[in-house]
């Protein structure tokens, strides 16, 4: 099962239970664009009526889990031309992709080497388990970039961090997060040498898998029940916001910045 940039493997480990989800663009850059968000939106659906897999686990190329929404995407950049009902349908992809992850039935663990940035970083939030590399690093840039984070993500980060480090995590978007960082915070669950987040994975994968699947999937459902019980309330109108910030004079600047690799003068319009 494969499509242009993400592949699936099934079948692996004990008794076939685990199944690796690959995103590789081939640049080690791996941003998000439309056609890989709508990739990775379906990849749930392949495991809807799958009662054999018990877990599976998203990784990126050897070098970067991602770098997040590709605002060199000529796709999605065809959003400035849109109305607002227009660009809100189009900025309801990612979270849509980030829902259908949290929502498997499956356990979910994420295996990040390289950079995790912004969309990276909030799809992987949207998972069960982190993996990271030592040289791993994490980045949320969308302030800087002049929006908000969007995605769902917010209430995500604040049940693993807590809400200060969810608010330094977000506002202070230049700092890079560490991987001895985000396990201090608690972003990720594991570090691990570089080029080992895939196989520890997948040791932490196995020993799930050997587990009986049915009470597996029942805890999953009631933990992920009670922490997520308010998460509409801090993310159901993020897309909106999204759009609205979209239209300031601030995203202009911030996205020329990124664009042209200079700092950006923000003045609040």
């Amino acid at each position: 099962m494969s499509g242009q940039f993400v592949k699936i493997e099934k079948g692996l480990g004990p008794q076939g239970r685990i199944a690796v989800v690959r995103f590789d663009r081939g640049d080690n850059i791996n941003a998000l664009s439309q056609q890989a968000m709508r990739e990775l939106r379906d990849v749930p659906r392949a495991f809807e009526d799958d009662l054999e897999t018990t877990v599976v686990i998203l990784t990126g190329s050897a070098k970067a889990f991602s770098a997040g929404f590709d605002l060199k995407d000529p796709e999605g950049r065809e959003r400035e031309g849109l109305s607002i009902g227009e660009r809100i349908h189009r900025q309801r992809l990612g979270p849509r992709m980030c829902k259908a992850w949290q929502d498997m039935d499956q356990i979910t663990i994420a295996a990040v080497e390289g950079h995790c940035v912004g969309g990276g970083a909030a799809l992987v939030v949207s998972l069960d388990f982190r993996t990271c590399g030592r040289s791993a690093h994490f980045r949320i840039p969308e302030v800087e970039l002049g929006m908000n984070m969007s995605w769902g993500s917010i209430p995500r980060m604040l049940a693993l961090m807590g809400p200060a480090r969810t608010k330094q995590a977000v506002i202070l978007a230049s700092d890079r997060i560490g991987a001895a960082e985000a396990l201090d915070w608690g972003l990720v669950e594991n570090v691990v040498d570089d080029g080992q987040a895939l196989a520890a994975s997948m040791a932490f994968a196995e020993r799930i898998a050997r587990q009986p699947p049915i009470p597996v999937r029942m805890t999953k459902s009631t933990v992920n029940r009670l922490a997520h019980a308010l998460d509409d309330l801090g993310s159901h109108m993020d897309a909106d916001q999204n759009v609205l910030t979209g239209l300031t004079e601030d995203y202009k600047e911030g996205t020329s910045a990124f664009r042209e690799k200079r700092k950006p003068s923000f003045k609040g319009r």
